[in-house]
């Protein structure tokens, strides 16, 4: 059950995220905020630092050293991104126009994908563990990069 809690967690965030997009629900004193370019540099700040951090997963599995650390980073990785859906809406209840949209969806479908990991399905099948992977890292991959397009373009506009 620990291995689903985070699961569940992450679904219910990311349940009322779309709840309130399909509704348009806002609490306005956080939408007021993000209308705040300081704020919305400091909130983004802290998604990217979010997705960063999401990397060390990675390098615990691939770098020798960092190994022994792979099975906190892992928990840590999923407790994390539960609670992705909730930073995201910290930064925009929105998605934005143009890449900005493309960022959140794929962003969001990411988080759903990481979800649903081998550990809650209960899978122990090798073609379904790779592409699992390969989507989710790719995602993770197209995710990094239009954030760093993204910051690109808000400090070079701004």
């Amino acid at each position: 059950m620990r291995n689903k809690k985070s699961t569940t967690i992450g679904l219910v965030l990311l349940f009322l995220f779309f709840i309130q997009f399909a509704l348009d629900l806002k609490w306005k004193w956080l939408y007021d905020l993000q209308q705040d370019e300081m704020f919305k540099r400091w909130s983004g700040f802290a998604l990217g630092i979010f997705i960063l951090f999401q990397w060390l997963l990675t390098f615990s599995r691939v770098i020798q050293k960092f190994k022994k650390y792979s099975l906190k980073i892992t928990q840590l990785h999923k407790w994390i991104g539960a609670l992705s859906p909730l930073l995201f809406y910290i930064h925009s209840m929105e998605f934005g126009y143009g890449y900005t949209v493309l960022l959140a969806y794929i962003f969001l479908i990411n988080t759903l994908i990481g979800y649903f990991n081998l550990d809650v399905i209960k899978s122990t099948n090798e073609f379904l563990f790779k592409s699992w992977m390969i989507v989710h890292v790719a995602f993770s991959i197209i995710v990094t990069v239009l954030m760093i397009l993204h910051i690109g373009v808000v400090f070079y506009y701004k």
